[in-house]
């Protein structure tokens, strides 16, 4: 049986059923063991928790509830236990999933594998020897955490309350759990704050629960119309992060990423480790070297694994500084989870540093960036992806080659493209970022089309 993804469990709730919850509570528990389970907004969290929580205690764990919270206010819970946290992100209101941390960090591939062994066999425990439950409060106690991290971060530990004094800032919460902790640090931080559908509601009735440029275009009038320094926008569980400028156009989530990675790499440790996945741009290798720290990639959904792996890897002069995807971001210093709030009060203290988003973003190169999908039957995809290994190079020659989560070419002036299949849908994805986009798009697309049409 296949459960997990890339993100936990996750689909409609005709599939993400209180039956389910229950059996996977009942293959993750164990005598002795202690979780914490928060869940997000959404219409269904409220059943799935429960029958969660029943699972986890017949299977001998005990259980404290923390209601409804950000995902990582639940990783930070989980920290020195385990965490269960009941959401679908960045789904629809129609889906809800699972996700589950061990010590503030998210299953890795060898505990998911042995929760799906065990899920249609899972049994409770004798009845001497279930788990008992409780109710924990930690927003409080994270919402502190942050400040007191972020303030330290920039100088200002003991007056936590000036970092952000001239800063007036616009957070669209999406109707997520995002509402019940970003304006509220930013605010602690000094920040004027205006809160835009910050009120929970699973039905996330303002728009939907993924923030892009096309989800946000009434905040982005709003940030139009208004005097803001920055605007910022969360999904439905506050573990992603967009970015508006004050005239309300998204920045790039690759640029943020180089500004984020730039602020931890710089520093006066010997080799700063930066670690993001294949899709992200050279923008962020350029910004992270120039402050003397390098970059490593990581296969996608997999940035605990890469932190990990670079740790493994690296000697007493190594240290992980940062992780992150495009919106997503591990902040290592303060936990091992992603974390939007701790983005948020981040990009808000570089943004009052720098002066503007435009200081902000001067020291980066921004090349155009194109995403194109190519239709590929998934029977094709293996065939026509150990072909483009050798077509690519040769069409694309006097480029340094990478094969290990897709084929991505980098070439001497800093511009890629990166070729993956998708792990969900019956495509090919092309990636590319370069001063010529489109004639670079044109020829990649071309190859990758003669490719898959030659392994159909």
């Amino acid at each position: 049986m296949t459960l997990f993804g890339t993100a936990g469990v996750r689909g409609p709730v005709e599939e993400i059923t209180p039956a389910l919850a229950l059996s996977v509570g009942q293959a993750a528990g164990r005598p002795g063991e202690t979780f914490v389970l928060g869940r997000d907004g959404r219409e269904t969290g409220p059943a799935l928790a429960a029958a969660m929580e029943a699972g986890l205690e017949s299977a001998g764990a005990d259980v404290y509830r923390l209601g409804q919270v950000p995902t990582p206010a639940l990783a930070f819970a989980s920290q020195g236990r385990q965490g269960v946290m009941i959401t679908a992100s960045h789904n629809p209101p129609t889906d809800n999933g699972i996700k589950l941390f061990v010590d503030g960090v998210e299953y890795d591939s060898d505990a998911e594998r042995r929760i799906e062994a065990d899920v249609d066999t899972a049994s409770p425990e004798p009845w001497d020897r279930w788990g008992k439950s409780g109710r924990l409060e930690v927003l409080g106690q994270y919402r502190d955490a942050v400040v007191a991290f972020v303030a330290d971060q920039f100088g200002a530990a003991d007056s936590p309350d000036s970092l952000l004094e001239s800063q007036r800032v616009a957070v669209d919460c999406g109707n997520g759990v995002g509402a019940l902790a970003t304006p509220q640090v930013l605010d602690r931080l000094g920040a004027e704050v205006v809160g835009v559908n910050a009120t929970v509601d699973g039905h996330f009735p303002a728009r939907p629960s993924k923030p892009t440029p096309e989800t946000l275009t009434d905040f982005s009038e709003f940030l139009a119309a208004g005097a803001f320094d920055l605007g910022l926008a969360h999904d439905g569980d506050a573990d992603r992060l967009v970015v508006c400028g004050p005239d309300g156009d998204v920045i790039h989530e690759d640029t943020i990423l180089a500004a984020v990675a730039a602020h931890y790499a710089d520093s006066s440790d010997d080799d700063p480790v930066v670690v993001t996945t294949p899709n992200a741009s050279a923008r962020i290798d350029d910004r992270v070297r120039d402050v003397g720290g390098r970059v490593e990639r990581v296969r996608l959904g997999a940035l605990h694994e890469g932190i990990a792996r670079e740790r493994a890897r690296g000697d007493e002069d190594t240290r992980v500084a940062f992780a992150a995807e495009p919106w997503k971001h591990v902040h290592p210093a303060f936990g091992g989870w992603i974390d939007g709030v701790v983005s948020a009060a981040v990009v808000a203290a570089l943004v009052a540093e720098a002066g503007s988003t435009d200081d902000l973003r001067e020291p980066i190169t921004e090349r155009p960036y194109r995403k194109v999908s190519v239709d590929c039957p998934d029977e094709a995809k293996v065939p026509a992806m150990d072909a483009l290994e050798t077509a690519l190079p040769e069409t694309f020659p006097d480029t340094t080659v990478d094969t290990d989560y897709g084929v991505r070419l980098e070439f001497p002036d800093a511009s890629w493209i990166l070729v993956r299949p998708s792990g969900t849908e019956p495509y090919v994805r092309l990636y590319a970022e370069s001063d010529d986009v489109d004639d670079l798009v044109a020829d990649a697309t071309a190859v990758i089309e003669t490719a898959v049409a030659e392994s159909s």
